[in-house]
C-alpha cells in the first residue's frame, strides 16, 4: 500500500466531476487500499479518489473512534438514492482544505447505493456522522466542496487564503 499525496485547495482538480468506475479489478482494489492508507495517515475519516488526483467515482470512509477497531468502508460509484427531510449539523473539515472547519447542515439520514470492492451492489442507510461523511465525499465526486455549503463571504475568504498559500509555496 502507498500513501498518496493529497490535492489541496485551490487545485482546480477538486472541481472536476469524477467519471464512473467501469470495471472493478486489481487496480481499483489497490487504489482503494492506497486511499485507506492515505486517509489513516492524514488522519481523516473519509477520502474521495479525486483528493489523490484520480477522477474516478470512488471513496473510502472509516468513522470508527480512536481506540475502536477500524471499520474501513469502500464505496464505488456511490449514489444517494434517498435523503431525509430532517436535517443535522456537523462541524466539517476536509483533508484538501487543511485546518479549516465550519458548521454544515445536511440531511440527517441518507440511503446510498454503490458497489463494494468486489463489485457487489450494496445499499447503505446511514445517519449521524456516517451520513454526513458520505454526503461530504460524494460531493467531492461531483466537484463540490464543503465550503460551498457555507456563506459566500466565508467561502471567498477561505479560497483567498489557500490561493495565497499556494502562490507562496510556488515561489
Amino acid at each position: 500500500m502507498t500513501i498518496k499525496p493529497l490535492i489541496i485547495l485551490p487545485d482546480p482538480l477538486l472541481r472536476q466531476v469524477s467519471a464512473s468506475v467501469e470495471r472493478i479489478d486489481d487496480d481499483v482494489r489497490r487504489l482503494a487500499d492506497d486511499m485507506l492508507e492515505t486517509m489513516y495517515d492524514a488522519p481523516g475519516i473519509g477520502l474521495a479518489a479525486i483528493q489523490v488526483g484520480v477522477a474516478r467515482r470512488m471513496l473510502v470512509i472509516d468513522v470508527s473512534r480512536e481506540g475502536e477497531e477500524k471499520t474501513p468502508l469502500v464505496f464505488i460509484n456511490p449514489e444517494i438514492i434517498k435523503s431525509s427531510d430532517e436535517r443535522s449539523t456537523y462541524e466539517e473539515g476536509c483533508l484538501s482544505i487543511p485546518d479549516y472547519y465550519a458548521e454544515v447542515e445536511r440531511p440527517a439520514i441518507v440511503t446510498v447505493k454503490s458497489l463494494d470492492r468486489d463489485g457487489k451492489e450494496q445499499i447503505t442507510e446511514a445517519d449521524g456522522l456516517l451520513a454526513t461523511c458520505l454526503q461530504h465525499e460524494i460531493d467531492h465526486l461531483n466537484g463540490v466542496l464543503f465550503i460551498d455549503h457555507i456563506s459566500r463571504l466565508k467561502r471567498d475568504m477561505v479560497i483567498k487564503k489557500f490561493t495565497k498559500v499556494a502562490k507562496q509555496k510556488a515561489l
